[in-house]
C-alpha cells in the first residue's frame, strides 16, 4: 500500500513532465536553503532568478506556474521576500492583471471579426515579405495606441483561427468541397502530412514578426507599455511630449526593425522565410468561400456589432478614457449583450486562455519581490550614477536592456526611474540629465528586452498560450528567432541614444 501510494505521489508530481525535469526542480528546492546559508541571500537571489528563467525556458515540458510557483513559495518561506512584498508588487501591477483578465477575454468575443479581416489580408497578399512587414507594421501601430498584450492576444486569436481552419479541413470535419474541387479524403490527408510543418513554420514567423512589432510600437507612446506611463508620470510628460522625446530613438529603431523583417524573409535565416503552402492557401480560400456562402443575416449582424465594439475599443484606449482592464470589461459586456451571448458557460470559455498566465504573472511578481528586497540591481544602479558626462545615458540604456532580458521590464523601469528621480531631488543630477536618463530607461526596457520571452510580457504571453505548442514555438526557438532583431535594434538604439539625444 505504501509503495503504491509512493509511486502515485511520485507520478503526480509535475504530472507528465520528464523525470530529469522533475529531479532538476527537486534539486533546485533542496539547493536553495543550502546556498542561502553558505553564500548569502544576495547571490542566492541571483541563483533563484536563474532557476525561474529555467522554468520559463522549459515551458513546453511543464507550464511554468507549478515549478516557478514552488520556487516562489520557497523563497517566501526562506525569508528572501515577505508575503506583504509579494502583495505590494501584485497591487502595483494590478492594471496589468485587469488587462489580462478582461481585455484578453474581450478580444475572444471579437474573434469572428478578426479572423474575417486577417483571412482577407493573408489570402490577398501573396508576397511573404510584404505580408510579414504588414503584420509587423499593424502590430506596431496598434501597440502604439493600445497595449502590447492586447495586440498579442489579437494576433494569437487570428493565428489559432488559421490553424483551426486548416486542421478541421485536413481532418475532413465541418467542410464541404466545392463542385470544382475533386480532392478526396486521401488527398486531404496527404496535404495534412506534407504541409503541416511548412504551415507551422509560416505561422511561427508571422507571430514573431508581429510580437517584435508590438515592441517597435510599444516604445513610442505612454500607453504602449505599462512602464511608459509610469516613466511619463514621474517625468511629467504628456502624450505628445513623450512621443517627441522618444522619437530620436524609437523612429530609427522602427525603420531598423522593418528592414530586419524584410531581410529575414528574403534570406530565410533564423527560422524565417517559410511560405504559405499553395495547397494550404487553397484550403483556406475554399473555406473562406464556403463560409461566405453560408453566412446568414444573423452572422453579418454579429460582424457589424463586433466592428462597432472594436471601434469603441480603439477610441477608448486611444483617448485613455479608463484603465485598459475596465475598457476590456466594457468590450465583454457590449459584445455579448448585443450578440445574444447570455449563458455563463459560453462566457467562461473566454477566460480560459488568460487566467493561467495571470496566475503565472503573480508568481513572477513574487520573484520580482525577491529582486527588490535583496537589492539585486542596486550595484548596477549605483555604478551607473557614478559615471560622469554623456557616459551615463548609454550605460543606463544597456543596463536596463540587459536586466529587462532576465527580469520584468516594468519592475526594472520602476526601480531605475525611482533611483534617478531621487538623484534629481538630491541635486546629484540636473533636470536635463534626468530627461536623458528617463529616455534611456524607457528605450532600454523596451528594445533590447525582445531578446527573451521573459523580457517582454507579450512574448511570454505568446510562449505560454495554447497556440505555442501547436506551431512548435518553444522558448529556445523564440530566442533564436528574436536574435537578429535583438542585435540590430539594440545597436541602432544605442547609437541613437549616443548621437541623437
Amino acid at each position: 500500500m505504501t509503495k503504491t501510494l509512493s509511486q502515485a505521489l511520485t507520478e503526480n508530481f509535475l504530472g507528465n513532465s520528464p523525470t530529469w525535469y522533475k529531479l532538476t526542480i527537486i534539486g533546485f528546492l533542496i539547493a536553495n536553503p543550502l546556498l542561502l546559508n553558505t553564500i548569502g541571500p544576495f547571490y542566492t537571489g541571483w541563483v533563484l532568478v536563474g532557476e525561474f528563467i529555467f522554468t520559463l525556458a522549459m515551458a513546453l515540458k511543464c507550464y511554468p506556474l507549478q515549478p516557478g510557483g514552488l520556487l516562489a513559495i520557497e523563497a517566501v518561506v526562506l525569508g528572501m521576500a515577505s508575503p506583504l512584498a509579494v502583495y505590494e508588487e501584485t497591487l502595483h501591477n494590478f492594471p496589468v492583471i485587469m488587462l489580462l483578465m478582461f481585455m484578453v477575454a474581450g478580444i475572444y468575443f471579437l474573434k469572428e471579426l478578426l479572423l474575417f479581416t486577417f483571412t482577407k489580408i493573408l489570402l490577398g497578399v501573396r508576397s511573404k515579405v510584404l505580408l510579414s512587414m504588414l503584420f509587423s507594421v499593424v502590430a506596431a501601430v496598434l501597440s502604439a495606441f493600445l497595449d502590447a498584450l492586447t495586440v498579442t492576444a489579437v494576433v494569437i486569436t487570428v493565428a489559432t483561427g488559421f490553424y483551426s481552419v486548416y486542421h478541421k479541413v485536413a481532418s475532413g470535419k465541418h467542410f464541404h468541397h466545392s463542385d470544382h474541387d475533386t480532392a478526396d479524403d486521401d488527398q486531404v490527408e496527404q496535404l495534412f502530412r506534407e504541409d503541416l510543418e511548412h504551415f507551422r513554420a509560416f505561422l511561427r514567423s508571422l507571430m514573431m514578426h508581429a510580437a517584435v512589432g508590438t515592441a517597435l510600437g510599444g516604445v513610442m507612446t505612454l500607453v504602449g507599455e505599462p512602464q511608459n506611463l509610469l516613466i511619463a508620470q514621474v517625468a511629467g510628460w504628456e502624450f505628445v511630449e513623450f512621443f517627441l522625446r522618444m522619437a530620436p530613438v524609437s523612429m530609427p529603431v522602427l525603420v531598423t526593425g522593418l528592414i530586419t523583417c524584410a531581410l529575414l524573409e528574403i534570406t530565410g535565416t533564423f527560422g524565417f522565410g517559410a511560405r504559405l503552402p499553395e495547397k494550404v492557401r487553397n484550403v483556406l480560400m475554399d473555406y473562406d468561400e464556403a463560409e461566405a456562402e453560408k453566412r446568414t443575416v444573423r452572422d453579418k449582424a454579429v460582424l457589424i456589432v463586433q466592428a462597432v465594439v472594436a471601434l469603441w475599443l480603439v477610441l477608448g484606449l486611444g483617448f485613455h478614457v479608463a484603465e485598459v482592464g475596465v475598457i476590456g470589461l466594457t468590450v465583454i459586456v457590449l459584445a455579448t449583450a448585443f450578440n445574444g451571448i447570455t449563458e455563463e458557460h459560453r462566457i467562461g470559455h473566454a477566460f480560459e486562455e488568460a487566467l493561467p498566465f495571470t496566475a503565472l504573472l503573480v508568481v513572477f511578481f513574487a520573484i520580482v519581490a525577491v529582486i527588490h528586497e535583496q537589492h539585486l540591481f542596486t550595484p548596477v544602479i549605483a555604478w551607473g550614477l557614478s559615471l560622469e558626462g554623456t557616459a551615463q545615458t548609454p550605460v543606463f540604456y544597456l543596463a536596463n536592456g540587459f536586466l529587462s532580458m532576465i527580469s520584468d521590464n516594468v519592475f526594472v523601469a520602476t526601480v531605475y526611474i525611482s533611483e534617478v528621480y531621487d538623484a534629481l531631488e538630491a541635486g546629484t543630477i540636473t533636470r536635463e540629465q534626468f530627461d536623458l536618463l528617463a529616455i534611456a530607461i524607457n528605450t532600454g526596457t523596451n528594445i533590447p528586452s525582445v531578446a527573451t520571452p521573459n523580457g517582454q510580457a507579450a512574448f511570454l504571453f505568446l510562449l505560454t498560450s495554447a497556440l505555442a505548442p501547436l506551431i512548435r514555438l518553444s522558448y529556445g526557438r523564440m530566442v533564436v528567432m528574436a536574435l537578429p532583431y535583438t542585435i540590430t535594434m539594440t545597436i541602432v538604439g544605442l547609437l541613437s541614444v549616443i548621437y541623437l539625444l
